[in-house]
């Protein structure tokens, strides 16, 4: 070949690289840090402002659209990332696949919700945090602090949405072609358009220093990774702000919290991941609960511990007790009148002399253990070892259910609706509901499958449960623990 030929090739090779590289999708910013151009908001352009280079969204509700001209204001696949940070107790969000109107809430498009402490006054209890697309998938679960800058980040490719917050991903949800959405949501599915900032109210104030987006090229659709019914089940909930979480998950067979998570966003169920602590449990001082604490405090999940044996209390200071979300506890380990220490699971550790002595025995120490230990749920509950569980309903009689239903309400102690054993029976379920108790769901589970708690959602719908029925963790300073303390003594 001659030099002019070989020469020229190079060139055309070299061309053709520049070419392919100005071709690969870029990262560009929409906001300029110094005014709001390219920006339009509808009914309150008072709501935002740029305020020392960071664009401000506060004051009566509206919405800020992106009208600039790159890629014509219009995107269908495409990431974004927004540099964030909130007031406490603010509201905001990203709209994407969203159109311009002149006021009230956007019907198009979907939301990524901006929420790290908002509750909002009134009879309606706002339950979506940070990451969530509002209303189809749901997190519940802060993973970030009020006051601090994070990254909110979302992908979005033809059917599928990733939501990553500080780089860890909270959602992953894959529409169906025709997904269950309530009347006045129809719009709210993937399509192409705007992307839009809320200004929630006017006692929400939340910052963004940078909001950037790289379009994306045109993909195959994403098959479903769960079936049609199931995933309009879920979307269901998800409308209802009802909170679709099991409190009660365990990392045992070989399940990890990578799995755990991944898991959640499969199903669309979020999970509390709870060790247990106790004597000659993993979790047995301050020292191994703060190791373990150190394990999953950078995961989308609630923190869970589950309190062994009733000894437990003189195991944990209080302090270290409170960092826990939550803490639960059951009825099934305890020491009876002739100083036998049981585990009513464990076959060759149960002694039931007399059946009626037992049941009595067993509802006092429940009483106990609820009405003085600092805890938020009552778990497994009213099980029975294997010798007697085919007399359950004769055995837990009217009288014994209304001492249980009735020491759960005084105490404020939320009611587990438990997959794995089934239990408690519909009866005293109904009981519960009655006198006010809150309810969890809980898998209690003892391998990576973690299933997607039937027994649960059975009993929701036959007892009509709303997301005011359900137990949500407390604030820190109301936790039992700060509240009531450790008690003196061992319960039983």
């Amino acid at each position: 070949m001659q030099k002019s030929s070989l020469f020229l090739f190079f060139i055309l090779t070299l061309f053709s690289l520049i070419s392919c590289k100005e071709k690969e999708p870029q990262w560009t910013e929409l906001f300029n840090g110094k005014d709001l151009t390219g920006w339009t908001a509808n009914q309150h352009p008072e709501s935002f402002k740029v305020e020392d280079g960071l664009l401000v969204a506060n004051g009566p509700i509206g919405h800020l659209f992106y009208t600039g001209d790159f890629h014509k204001g219009i995107f269908r696949n495409f990431e974004l990332k927004a540099m964030v940070k909130t007031d406490p107790s603010s509201n905001s969000g990203i709209v994407f696949h969203t159109q311009e109107q002149p006021y009230g809430p956007l019907l198009r498009g979907y939301e990524i919700q901006i929420n790290n402490s908002y509750e909002r006054p009134g009879d309606f209890q706002e339950l979506k945090k940070t990451g969530s697309i509002y209303g189809i998938r749901n997190i519940y679960y802060p993973t970030v602090n009020d006051n601090e800058w994070f990254e909110l980040s979302f992908k979005v490719v033809e059917n599928r949405c990733e939501v990553f917050v500080n780089g860890t991903k909270v959602v992953d949800y894959i529409q169906p072609d025709d997904p269950y959405r309530p009347k006045n949501d129809v719009l709210k599915v993937f399509s192409a358009g705007k992307i839009a900032l809320q200004c929630h109210d006017e006692g929400s104030k939340v910052y963004f220093k940078s909001i950037q987006v790289k379009p994306l090229p045109k993909a195959e659709k994403f098959p479903l990774l769960v079936s049609k019914e199931w995933d309009d089940k879920v979307t269901k909930m998800m409308f209802e702000n009802f909170p679709l979480i099991d409190f009660h998950v365990h990392l045992k067979g070989g399940l990890t919290i990578a799995q755990a998570c991944e898991n959640s966003m499969k199903l669309g169920i979020n999970y509390g991941i709870a060790p247990n602590c106790g004597l000659k449990f993993p979790v047995t001082d301050d020292a191994s609960l703060a190791a373990y604490m150190d394990t999953v405090k950078t995961q989308p999940i609630f923190r869970g511990m589950q309190a062994e044996g009733r000894e437990w209390i003189t195991l944990f200071s209080p302090e270290a007790v409170a960092k826990f979300d939550y803490v639960f506890t059951d009825g099934m380990t305890w020491t009876d009148h002739k100083g036998r220490r049981m585990r009513l699971w464990m076959p060759n550790e149960t002694f039931v002399d007399d059946e009626q002595q037992f049941m009595d025995e067993l509802v006092g120490k429940i009483e106990s253990v609820v009405s003085q230990e600092p805890v938020d749920i009552h778990v497994n509950p009213t099980f029975l070892p294997d010798v007697i569980a085919k007399k359950y309903d004769e055995l837990w009689t009217d009288a014994r259910i209304e001492r249980f239903v009735n020491v759960l309400a005084k105490n404020g102690v939320a009611l587990e609706i438990n997959s794995r054993y089934r239990l408690p029976s519909e009866k005293i379920l109904r009981k519960a509901k009655e006198a006010g108790v809150k309810f969890t769901f809980g898998t209690n589970n003892t391998g990576a499958d973690l299933g997607t708690i039937d027994y649960s959602l059975e009993m929701k719908e036959k007892l009509g449960l709303t997301y005011k029925d359900m137990f949500m963790p407390k604030k820190q300073m109301d936790k039992p623990v700060l509240v009531k303390g450790l008690p003196k003594k061992i319960t039983g």
